[in-house]
């Protein structure tokens, strides 16, 4: 017996960002989250590291190039997208402080917006 499939919802800017991407890299991100709105966690998605549980970043590269989108699994009924992003920073794999302060705001954002309706 399957679980009930969640809706994927956008973050507005994230979901602009998300459709710069390289083909490819949008088709293996959108497994990633049909996994996530099934209620599983693709092999492509750790914890993102100081948000608490339920934020989830997944990486994929694609040509040489690093893409990053970020969600969320438990704030509302719906896996949230928070951001999508392509990697600049040539510091290794961690994810650039700017992009992880963006993500602050957005959940912040989504709270209020999920305790107001």
């Amino acid at each position: 017996m399957s679980r009930p499939t969640r809706p994927i919802s956008w973050f507005t800017a994230a979901r602009r960002d998300f459709e710069e991407f390289p083909e490819p890299a949008r088709i293996e991100f959108l497994a990633a989250l049909t996994i996530a709105a099934e209620g599983g966690k693709a092999d492509t998605a750790k914890p993102l590291k100081g948000f608490g549980s339920g934020i989830f970043e997944i990486a994929i590269r694609h040509r040489g190039d690093a893409f990053r989108l970020v969600y969320a699994v438990q704030m509302g009924q719906d896996v949230w997208v928070l951001h999508a992003f392509q990697k600049k920073s040539k510091k290794g794999i961690e994810t650039p402080h700017r992009e992880l302060q963006l993500v602050r705001e957005r959940i912040q954002r989504l709270k209020e917006y999920l305790r107001n309706g």
